[in-house]
């Protein structure tokens, strides 16, 4: 392995932390690593494995301001890129606006998620949206041959080299970004179409908005989604012809928020409310269906099967746990960022366009959440879901579920004790034939080897173990959010890019 430190972060956390999520499998890196040529500890790399596997996650560098939440970390990418049967390995901060402000200043000036915004130690004037430090942690994609990544309580998308992971400034859609407003964590991009999808929320009217991005980077489509009030969605799902938005009963408790605090509160009383959007449709285009009574933090996928939208997400029994008493204080403390407490589970809510009925069905009984797939069958009927498990009580991923929508069976592989995982992309193998004929990448966190690798399994036999692990040059934090981009994909916009400028575009 040919290895190489390109650049270190200052980081003032203490050497004495006991932070849950700033120690163990989440302790932070500063170091930014060129590796190339990856060892090769088990099996061998896939010859017909091409492209990126690229992971974000936080990964604080300073204190927070009193009372730091495991979202509040700053961005950083990982890249592991295969080709012709080697891998190569990067990481880098996203160099955000708030990561480079608070390095200037050597210390936190926004206050975090579980703090009072007037905490703040920041200028006032950075504007309206930003009580919190858009860290731009949240998840990765890719778009048009450029990686994109997000904050989840709405942000700036910052470009990122898909190959290198370097900074390349903000996304700004030749001009139409709507910055005052950001865009939501997940926004969806249909291969077919070139087309990227988003939302975006506020805490002020009409609290939500719409958007398409076409296949040129042109904001082609926007449109005000009006809520009964402030909402915090995650996530939304399409079809070949239709958007799905959600209005779900966890949200800011309105009293609290007068008293400029930021409590969720659950609302079992009302429903869940899916909106079906046409893609290209408008305001009074929008239909709403009620569900049962749910927090829904990640979609599947979505497809179009006659009259009904046929939707699959995880379907939380308990989106606010209580406080038990069981464990100690930091598992009860942040008791609602596992999967277990949260009882969170596979689901399916069919909405029919034409009656306006909903029918729900559990998938499966299994707690499990980060569901994945093969990008290609987004939009449209597909078997296999991705997803991971979690250790009880806690935010870490201990190992993977394959479950088969087709056959209702689950096959499984767990990481084994004190190794985590991350969210495991899907990726086609070079003249994929079928939906699970390619591998599942992940990034572990082994707490036994203090190291982490990276693990490529064969998504057709998940159970089977590992086909390739790969040594990184040092223990990196426990991750979420990833994506998988081809290499001939990549390629092709490199060549578009590089002919573009040769004529002066």
């Amino acid at each position: 392995m040919d290895v190489d430190v390109v650049g270190r972060l200052l980081s003032t956390l203490p050497e004495d932390d006991d932070h849950p999520y700033r120690t163990g499998p989440w302790q932070p890196q500063t170091t930014e690593w060129k590796a190339d040529d990856l060892q090769v500890v088990e099996g061998e790399i896939p010859t017909d494995l091409d492209g990126v596997y690229l992971r974000n996650t936080e990964n604080p560098v300073h204190p927070s301001l009193k009372n730091y939440h495991p979202f509040d970390g700053d961005g950083m990418i990982h890249v592991v890129g295969f080709r012709d049967g080697k891998a190569f390995y990067r990481n880098r901060f996203i160099r955000t606006d708030g990561l480079m402000a608070e390095q200037e200043a050597g210390h936190a000036l926004w206050a975090g998620l579980a703090e009072r915004p007037s905490s703040a130690l920041r200028d006032k004037g950075w504007g309206a949206r930003t009580r919190m430090k858009d860290a731009s942690s949240t998840d990765v994609l890719v778009h048009r041959g450029m990686a994109l990544s997000t904050f989840y309580q709405c942000g700036d998308m910052y470009r990122i080299d898909p190959m290198s992971a370097e900074t390349r400034g903000k996304e700004d859609w030749n001009g139409k970004f709507p910055f005052e407003w950001g865009v939501s964590a997940h926004p969806k991009v249909d291969d077919r179409t070139g087309e990227m999808l988003f939302f975006n929320y506020s805490k002020e009217a009409p609290y939500m908005h719409y958007g398409v991005v076409d296949e040129n980077n042109d904001l082609s489509h926007y449109i005000d989604v009006p809520l009964p009030g402030p909402r915090l969605p995650h996530d939304m799902a399409f079809t070949e012809n239709y958007a799905i938005v959600n209005d779900c009963p966890l949200f800011w408790d309105p009293e609290a928020l007068k008293a400029d605090a930021h409590m969720a509160r659950f609302h079992p009383d009302m429903p869940m409310r899916l909106g079906v959007i046409p893609r290209k449709g408008k305001t009074e285009d929008i239909r709403w269906f009620d569900a049962e009574a749910t927090y829904v933090l990640h979609w599947v996928n979505a497809y179009e099967e006659g009259d009904e939208i046929v939707l699959d997400g995880f379907f939380q029994g308990d989106p606010e746990p209580a406080d038990n008493g069981m464990g100690n204080a930091w598992e009860r403390a942040f008791r609602f960022l596992a999967l277990d407490r949260m009882q969170s589970r596979l689901h399916r809510w069919r909405l029919n366009l034409k009656t306006g009925e909903v029918r729900e069905q559990q998938l499966s009984d299994s707690i499990t959440e980060f569901g994945m797939m093969n990008g290609a069958y987004a939009g449209g009927e597909y078997r296999y879901a991705y997803a991971a498990t979690g250790k009880p009580s806690w935010f870490l991923f201990d190992g993977l579920v394959k479950h088969d929508l087709k056959l209702g069976t689950e096959e499984r592989y767990s990481f084994g004790d004190g190794v985590y995982g991350s969210e495991s992309a899907m990726a086609p193998r070079i003249g994929s034939t079928a939906e699970d004929d390619g591998y599942l990448i992940t990034i572990t966190t082994d707490m036994n080897d203090d190291a982490s690798y990276a693990v490529v399994f064969d998504a057709a036999r998940v159970g089977d173990g590992p086909v390739c692990k790969l040594k990184l040059p040092e223990r990196v934090s426990s991750g979420t959010h990833s994506t998988w981009a081809a290499g001939e994909e990549l390629r092709r916009w490199q060549t578009a890019d590089t002919a573009a400028e040769a004529v002066g575009l």
